[in-house]
């Protein structure tokens, strides 16, 4: 048996245009369902919003989201989590570096720790915080 871990993100409203820019950066296939497509609308003004939805690339990379609805509390919390992003090639881990700072926070500037030759840190404008780095010293 083979599997696997995927981020799921929790979002109110805005998880296709969160999805939208995953795939901006790190390219590949961005799928979404509406809770109108699922036959699941509790609330016409959520009919558009997503219940499902994925990006995945061929490089491996695998984001999931979806709108939690009005009917449910949600919180985005205070860093509640990270989603690291790690890779051997230095050139492919600040190209996503550069795409994700955009409209976003830095929290810790891109260049070497004491296990890494390259880590970051950027909440981006979904309030989202990414850690990236580059796979050994």
């Amino acid at each position: 048996m083979t599997i696997s871990t995927t981020t799921h993100l929790n979002f109110r409203g805005n998880a296709r245009e969160a999805l939208g820019f995953y795939q901006s950066v790190f390219g590949g296939e961005l799928t979404a369902f509406s809770y109108e497509q699922a036959n699941a609308v509790q609330r016409p003004e959520e009919a558009d919003q997503v219940i499902w939805g994925q990006v995945t690339s061929e490089a491996g990379f695998r984001v999931m989201a979806y709108d939690v609805p009005a009917s449910l509390v949600w919180d985005a919390g205070v860093i509640p989590v990270f989603v690291s992003v790690r890779g051997d090639d230095e050139g492919e881990i600040r190209g996503y570096w550069e795409k994700l700072i955009e409209g976003g926070t830095v929290v810790q500037d891109l260049g070497p720790a004491g296990w890494s030759s390259l880590y970051g840190m950027v909440r981006d404008r979904f309030g989202v915080t990414w850690v990236l780095d580059v796979l050994g010293q």
